[in-house]
């Protein structure tokens, strides 16, 4: 009886304390549990305050770097287009070039072409007029029955490798006269020669710059027998030259081979001489 009373005394403070143990580490297990859920709830309420009541709205930081990758892909696409232009520049620089030397090839092509046509021209011309023409000496003499002012006659027997004809002496000028005679009768046509007085009144010169050294200037018929003196010109052909500043180039009568001055821009039938 002792024994057992011993025994009890012994194992019941124990377990006493062991379920007093056990009751106080559940305390302390709920009330960590507590703790735990009421940090839950204080951390929900505070991401309710910050929640914002209104629609969502994008960050200011997040919308200037989305412009910034736009303007990075933007400069991107100009660079792209930039070199496609700069390439394209390239190539149609070549092909300017290109064109520019071809044009250089038929520019030069096409002047050489005109140099051979205006030798042949000129050749021909020379030919023809010694063909055709007068032969006299060293040169040879063409009438033309175009009509054409003084320069543009000189200048289209210079394109046939001649000029104006430039009668040298008297010798020459007979010749020229019976030429002209027997070419344009039974009809009195004034041709247009290379002699003029452009440069200084009075101052005759042939187209080549030489000095005229004889002239052969029409004069007024003289009176007729037992006719007096007359001081007034002839109406219809006074003496030549009489047109001053006004007429400068001179002219010959094909019916008697006299000198005419007249006005340079007038348009006459010509003669050419050219070099045998």
């Amino acid at each position: 009886m002792q024994a057992a009373w011993l025994l009890g005394a012994l194992v019941v403070p124990q377990l006493l304390g062991i379920s007093h143990g056990a009751r106080g580490a559940d305390r302390e297990w709920e009330g960590g549990w507590g703790g735990a859920q009421e940090e839950e709830r204080e951390r929900e309420a505070l991401m309710l305050k910050l929640r914002p009541s209104g629609p969502v709205q994008r960050v200011p930081c997040l919308s200037a770097v989305g412009r910034l990758a736009g303007l990075d892909s933007g400069l991107h696409q100009l660079h792209v287009r930039l070199h496609a232009l700069d390439t394209r520049m390239v190539e149609l620089t070549r092909g300017l070039r290109q064109l520019r030397e071809a044009a250089g090839d038929t520019r030069d092509a096409v002047q050489a072409l005109q140099e051979a046509q205006s030798r042949a021209e000129r050749e021909h011309g020379r030919l023809e007029g010694c063909l055709k023409g007068l032969r006299l000496g060293h040169k040879c003499f063409l009438l033309s029955r175009d009509f054409e002012a003084q320069a543009a006659a000189q200048a289209r027997c210079a394109a046939r490798g001649g000029s104006l004809a430039q009668p040298a002496d008297r010798q020459q000028m007979e010749a020229l006269t019976r030429y002209l005679r027997a070419t344009l009768a039974p009809y009195n046509w004034p041709v247009w020669l290379g002699v003029h007085d452009r440069r200084a009144e009075g101052l005759y010169l042939f187209e080549n710059g030489q000095r005229v050294s004889f002239f052969a200037w029409h004069r007024a018929p003289s009176p007729e027998p037992g006719a007096g003196p007359s001081t007034a010109p002839h109406p219809l052909s006074p003496n030549q030259p009489n047109g001053g500043t006004l007429e400068n180039c001179v002219a010959q009568a094909s019916d008697d081979g006299s000198w005419w001055d007249h006005d340079c821009e007038r348009r006459l039938y010509y003669v050419c001489e050219y070099p045998f």
